[in-house]
């Protein structure tokens, strides 16, 4: 979600190798933002001055995938999460919603409708995939609550974690085998929970000064992850957080 879809794009596409198309009327003004290898891995809402109204500012919400959009909606609410936008149809993408989790962290679920010939989506993508997600993060206001939450309305698995000392557990979360990313209790200066997305790059060294000459700003890296990865997190000229990930 973003103020100004015109500057997200002269940021972002430098940096990651995106081409971000903007909405039409025939898309319900969503656009949407295709990695290097033409495959489509995220979208582009421009907010409006009633969003902004209502509190919306620009940031990064992931989607999770369900065979039913509605039922997934009304199980959410009775797991003590909340509806912070109905279940609507996106052309070319899907029945979508936006929803939060008891401790507040937005995230939207869809029921895809790609179009013809698009097959499922690959916008994750666990190994370097440039322009793809490639990890998954909650900081989370009460990670034991929210770890039962997630694993109960979407059948997630529970790798062995890892011990990160007075910061608590890093639980690694799996889907159908594969790990896509981690729940952690959010830090004291986090401002509120939230999904941290992080999109492959090439070099994250080579990403740093192209965050900085596009008018953004690197708050944390370039740093070393377990694993072998490098990364970098920021916030973009329009106010949004955003990570990457990549080799150094």
């Amino acid at each position: 979600m973003t103020a100004d879809p015109a500057a997200a794009k002269a940021f972002y596409e430098p940096i990651i190798g995106w081409t971000m198309s903007p909405g039409t009327p025939e898309t319900g003004n969503y656009g949407f933002i295709a990695a290097p290898d033409q495959a489509m891995v995220s979208g582009v809402l421009a907010l409006t001055e009633d969003m902004t109204a209502h509190g919306a500012r620009p940031c990064w919400v992931g989607y999770i995938g369900v065979d039913d959009c509605d039922a997934t909606v009304t199980a959410i609410e009775a797991a003590g999460g909340k509806t912070l936008m109905p279940p609507n149809d996106v052309p070319m993408a899907g029945r979508i919603a936006m929803v939060a989790d008891p401790g507040g962290a937005p995230f939207y679920v869809i029921t895809p409708t790609p179009p013809p010939g698009g097959g499922e989506s690959t916008a994750f993508q666990a190994e370097i995939n440039c322009g793809h997600c490639g990890w998954n993060e909650l900081l989370a206001g009460d990670a034991p609550r929210e770890l039962g939450f997630y694993t109960g309305l979407f059948g997630w698995s529970l790798p062995e974690p890892m011990d990160m000392g007075p910061m608590g557990k890093y639980q690694f979360i799996a889907h159908d085998g594969v790990t896509v990313g981690a729940i952690m209790p959010a830090m004291p200066q986090t401002p509120a929970p939230f999904w941290n997305h992080y999109f492959w790059v090439p070099s994250i060294a080579a990403a740093r000064p192209l965050i900085e000459a596009g008018g953004g700003q690197v708050i944390n890296g370039p740093m070393e992850v377990p694993g072998g990865s490098w990364i970098v997190q920021g916030i973009d000229p329009q106010g949004a957080f955003f990570s990457l990930v990549g080799g150094a």
